[in-house]
């Protein structure tokens, strides 16, 4: 079996690569090809990758490659992870929007959508290559913004599904308060990529959710930024994206006085490149921890072992709603529980999502779909509708500001601009 990986650089891969190590037995990768133009890290990467796995008595053979060509040949899946103009982009995403009074951050509101116009028309291309290539292969999508990239996917016809992190860290998390294997707590997770709640989490179908919100609640909250009494009065745990909606302006203010998450990023990268080069290293540095992304290797390694037919389970994915939420278009892109096996995947039956929170889904579903818009056929124009439709913008002047903005700072990524 062969895996490819673009953007496989990243000094987050070793975290995939120590999963695939450990998970073998469930996802027997022979070849996992690293991809990214830039060399010099990949190499670094690659390295450190290679000596895990010989650590953990892995047969899979680490193999580099700074074109997409070679990867394809073969290959049963593409993890896609890649960022159009790394760390310095994001770093910018993260701070012209406070010049508006608006929250500064990658997939969440201006910052978010400036992303989704440098993304989606490198990842369509990608993906054109791999259908070519590869038309039985399945494009994993970990790039930002999930949600509007495998829209984006999926209308193009590919081979796609979309994968977050946030679901497997709740059911870790919820895991280890009860004192259960995570294995056997499934969630009722619902929503869209980066605005989700959890209503539910069933230990042989019994729900423990509001035993870990009597018992629990301060915990909780202090990991998704809330209050405990949001969190109790409502019943359910809504991710931590959400705080930049029910908290926007207490977050403005906290990142007009922080260092921005990037340039944080940007610093721990610095040191795990440095940490890569020592040919004695040969398992994840604890750095690693503080990169993001906790339990992406797990949820990575599972998905795609049940996508090519060796352990068919349940997943939280990112899929084509097609009715699953009734009161959104078909072609919507939600996150929610599905059955995968290689056959592909199917959303369960959820219960009716309670209007306090449909509301805000249908209103950031209107967002996405004017935002691909703007990904696919640029103009200043298309910019201006999608940040006027984000519940976070919603005023004229406030979304003129952030188009000029956005624009001024995009220019060299956008070929319409």
């Amino acid at each position: 079996m062969k895996i490819a990986v673009v953007g496989g650089g990243s000094t987050y891969t070793p975290e995939l690569v120590d999963g695939l190590g450990r998970l073998h037995d469930q996802l027997p990768v022979d070849e996992l090809v690293l991809v990214d133009p830039a060399s010099e890290r990949l190499e670094l990467v690659a390295g450190v990758g290679q000596r895990i796995l010989s650590r953990l008595g892995c047969p899979t053979r680490v193999v580099t490659s700074t074109t997409l060509e070679p990867a394809l040949d073969g290959v049963d899946a593409v993890l896609l992870q890649l960022r159009v103009g790394g760390q310095a982009t994001r770093n910018q995403d993260e701070t012209w929007p406070l010049e508006c009074g608006c929250v500064g951050q990658e997939t969440t509101g201006a910052g978010g959508l400036a992303k989704a116009l440098r993304t989606v028309p490198v990842v369509l291309d990608i993906a054109e290559q791999v259908s070519s290539a590869a038309p039985d292969a399945w494009i994993i999508d970990f790039t930002n913004p999930v949600g509007i990239v495998t829209r984006a996917l999926l209308q193009d016809g590919h081979r796609a599904v979309g994968l977050c992190n946030v679901a497997i860290g709740f059911q870790r998390r919820f895991a280890a308060q009860l004192g259960v294997a995570p294995e056997t707590l499934e969630l009722d997770h619902v929503g869209l990529n980066h605005l989700t709640w959890e209503r539910a989490a069933r230990v042989d179908g019994v729900d423990r959710l509001p035993e870990l919100l009597a018992s629990g609640a301060a915990e909780i909250a202090e990991s998704v930024g809330l209050t405990p009494e949001l969190l109790v009065a409502l019943g359910v745990v809504p991710s931590y994206y959400l705080r930049y909606f029910y908290a926007h302006d207490e977050v403005v203010r906290e990142e007009l006085r922080a260092p921005s998450r990037a340039a944080e990023v940007a610093e721990i990268e610095r040191r795990l490149l440095e940490l890569y080069a020592d040919p004695e290293l040969d398992e994840k540095p604890e750095l690693l921890g503080q990169r993001g992304g906790a339990f992406y290797s797990e949820a990575a390694v599972q998905l795609a072992a049940s996508l090519l037919g060796h352990l068919p389970a349940r997943h939280v994915v990112n899929v084509r709603n097609d009715g699953t939420l009734p009161f959104l278009p078909d072609d919507a892109v939600i996150e929610v529980p599905a059955d995968v096996d290689r056959s592909g995947l199917r959303p369960v039956e959820l219960e009716p999502l309670a209007p306090l929170y449909a509301g805000l889904v249908a209103h950031v579903t209107a967002y996405e779909h004017l935002a691909l818009e703007a990904s696919l056929h640029g103009g200043r124009q298309r910019v201006f509708e999608a940040l006027l439709a984000h519940p976070l913008v919603g005023q004229v002047e406030l979304a003129d500001g952030l188009t000029d903005r956005l624009l001024a700072h995009n220019r060299e990524h956008l070929s319409w601009a």
